[in-house]
């Protein structure tokens, strides 16, 4: 049946109402007594690595989407560089948003319910474990998922940069994004979609979120101040060593899709942000005009050009500071999630449904979703130039990854 997604779960390219075709075969329902299980990519760098996920409130506003809420209440996870212990993997997704994002967020992939145990995919990352101190004070980098997409979309790439000495902050857009899970057990679902979706309420409601985004962003930012200051965020429990490592000197912004959009109008907005990447997101509100003055890196699928998406070109030529564009041959928007890494294993392990020259695998529109790109070279790429960026630009560490092509990396072409 025809499934329209709306920028979820993976925030479709140009930030638009994209048509997807999706059939769900009955031989996938019926794997639902053995469902698939999935793993995402061990991070690269030199550390073990250790999260923990927390709830914050900022009382000093009303929620933006719902008005007759009066505080603002968010979910985040911190990665960071830990010493090795025997604390539990963190899950992928929390239980109950994982059941719920069988129920409503995969479908429309083209996966059926039941058909992926979502619940059992373990990150790299052990809960609660203390912090590795012999890694120095932390540098920061904030990371949003596209909208409607929940924080965990980033994970492969978010914690193979904490294995690199950062410490990253992800954080869930309540009332956008999908599924958040609180502690308790209270799930928020997202809010129901406007029944007419033209272009002008697609626009209207995706600046609605950004502004939103921003503000939870600068927010989270605060509470990040204050437990680089030794201050304890979202309760007492803290990690041990978590309070007083976050390095405020230096400090990133990351996102995909209106996450990209949003990490660009936090560095132009707020002087505590040094750089940002933008993940494929077309640019949304002032900082399209106004671009920015600081460092910025713009990751692009293959169709993603600044002919093709207006906002791209106006950010770049009003963007002054150190930039760079580099396009991924035969990558597509969720490339640049957790999907690139997971629909592929998926489709590999569903009843096939043809032999894949349409671009689907096992009924799920892989091609659709993300490329035709390798997928563990897509994702070595990602954290490369990302982690190079980063390196870069707030620890200094010099590169020639951005002067010249790479040999390991031959899908990838710097845009002049």
């Amino acid at each position: 049946m025809p499934v329209k997604t709306y920028a979820a779960p993976l925030a479709v390219a140009a930030l638009t109402l994209t048509p997807v075709t999706a059939p769900l075969h009955a031989q996938q329902a019926q794997q639902a007594q053995q469902a698939v299980t999935v793993a995402l990519p061990a991070p690269g760098g030199p550390h073990p690595v250790g999260t923990v996920a927390l709830r914050l409130v900022d009382r000093s506003r009303r929620d933006p989407l719902v008005r007759s809420k009066p505080y603002r209440e968010l979910m985040v996870s911190l990665w960071y560089p830990a010493k090795a212990g025997t604390q539990p993997l963190a899950p992928h997704m929390a239980p109950l948003a994982a059941a719920d994002w069988d129920r409503r967020s995969a479908p429309p992939m083209g996966i059926a319910k039941g058909a992926v145990d979502w619940a059992a995919t373990r990150t790299a990352a052990r809960s609660g474990a203390p912090v590795e101190r012999g890694a120095g004070r932390l540098p920061v980098v904030l990371f949003g998922s596209g909208d409607g997409g929940p924080r965990t979309l980033g994970t492969t790439l978010v914690q193979d940069l904490a294995s690199r000495g950062y410490l990253v902050v992800t954080v869930d857009h309540t009332y956008e994004a999908d599924q958040v899970e609180f502690p308790g057990g209270r799930v928020v679902r997202a809010l129901p979609l406007p029944a007419k979706l033209t272009p002008r309420v697609i626009a209207a409601l995706l600046e609605r979120h950004a502004r939103a985004r921003l503000a939870d962003m600068r927010f989270v930012l605060d509470q990040v101040t204050a437990l680089g200051q030794g201050r304890a965020i979202g309760g007492d429990d803290m990690p041990a060593g978590l309070r007083g490592a976050p390095d405020l000197t230096r400090v990133g912004a990351l996102g995909q899709s209106l996450g990209g959009s949003v990490a660009a109008q936090l560095v132009h907005d707020d002087p505590r942000v040094d750089a940002g990447v933008n993940l494929d997101g077309g640019y949304v509100g002032p900082v399209a005009a106004t671009g920015v003055a600081r460092p910025f890196l713009q990751l692009a699928a293959q169709t993603h050009t600044r002919d093709s998406e207006p906002s791209w070109k106006s950010f770049w030529r009003a963007s002054t500071g150190w930039k760079r564009e580099l396009r991924f041959k035969g990558a597509a928007h969720g490339s640049f999630t957790d999907l690139q890494a997971l629909l592929p294993q998926i489709a590999a392990a569903l009843p096939k449904a043809g032999d894949g020259k349409d671009g689907k695998q096992g009924g799920v529109p892989v091609a659709d979703f993300v490329g035709t790109i390798d997928p563990q070279r897509s994702v070595a790429a990602q954290r490369a130039y990302v982690g190079a960026f980063f390196d870069l630009h707030l620890l200094g560490r010099p590169t020639r990854l951005f002067q010249e092509p790479d040999s390991r990396f031959p899908e990838v072409s710097r845009i002049p």
